[in-house]
């Protein structure tokens, strides 16, 4: 049975807003690049708080948990609709689909015939790792909104919803970032903009094409400071096999003889 509290996840949430407000309020001022770093750390840990919180962590109060991860520390992503599209992708027979996974990175061959050659040449990049990291940022969200907007159009109420929740945890981080620590707009969008930068290796080697849907996920092996910083969800395959498991649990589901996960 789940613990009422997980309080190493409690523990590792208020660690993160407390090393962000140090690189905020203490380090920015002695050192830009300092303090930008450790922002860009704890941005990278919160949005992988964020994804251990619509899972279920830490508490049994999914109100609780959302409350948690509030503050939009990374900006870019509404906190329920990333909640709405990442359990929809967790329906493995649809993984890696161009139509049905809403994370998908893939696209349907006859669409790719019909783009021009520069969005072709833009998409190549893109599918290198250092592509991934600095213009796939820009390029999900751009794709993202403009899905959500087509939806919003066509009456999805739901969708409308996440992005008006997003305007309060938007203001919550403004207020404390710009406000209160007075960092400057640019710096706190550079750090986000950083963040999910690095977020971006992870989803480059997480998924791949298979016949079989429990082939679509893999397991990077790393136990270092990106492991840490992705909170183990590096380990893929085993999260979509078990997506309620905490992340620090994934190295022990994967045993030398586990039944269920390839080599």
């Amino acid at each position: 049975m789940k613990r009422s509290i997980e309080w190493p996840t409690l523990i590792l949430t208020l660690c993160v807003y407390g090393a962000y407000a140090f690189g905020a309020i203490v380090l920015l001022p002695v050192s830009l690049v300092l303090g930008l770093l450790i922002m860009v750390t704890a941005g990278v840990l919160h949005s992988s708080l964020t994804h251990e919180v619509l899972h279920g962590h830490p508490f049994n109060s999914a109100f609780l948990n959302a409350l948690l991860v509030f503050p939009a520390l990374v900006i870019f992503v509404p906190y329920l609709r990333f909640k709405d599209t990442h359990l929809d992708h967790h329906r493995d027979e649809r993984l890696t689909d161009p139509y049905d996974d809403p994370e998908t990175n893939f696209m349907d061959p006859q669409v790719w015939d019909r783009l021009p050659k520069w969005r072709q040449s833009l998409h190549l990049f893109n599918n290198t790792l250092l592509g991934r990291m600095f213009l796939g940022p820009v390029l999900s969200q751009l794709a993202f909104m403009r899905a959500d907007l087509r939806l919003i159009l066509a009456g999805d109420r739901r969708v409308a919803l996440g992005w008006l929740l997003h305007v309060p945890s938007l203001l919550v981080a403004y207020v404390m970032l710009v406000m209160v620590a007075d960092v400057p707009i640019w710096l706190w969008v550079l750090a986000a903009y950083l963040s999910m930068a690095i977020l971006k290796i992870r989803t480059y080697l997480e998924h791949r094409v298979h016949d079989h849907p429990r082939g679509r996920s893999v397991v990077v092996e790393d136990r270092g400071l990106l492991s840490f910083l992705f909170l183990n969800n590096n380990f893929h395959s085993v999260h979509h096999a078990h997506p309620v498991c905490l992340g620090t649990r994934c190295p022990v589901c994967l045993r030398p003889s586990g039944i269920g996960f390839w080599r």
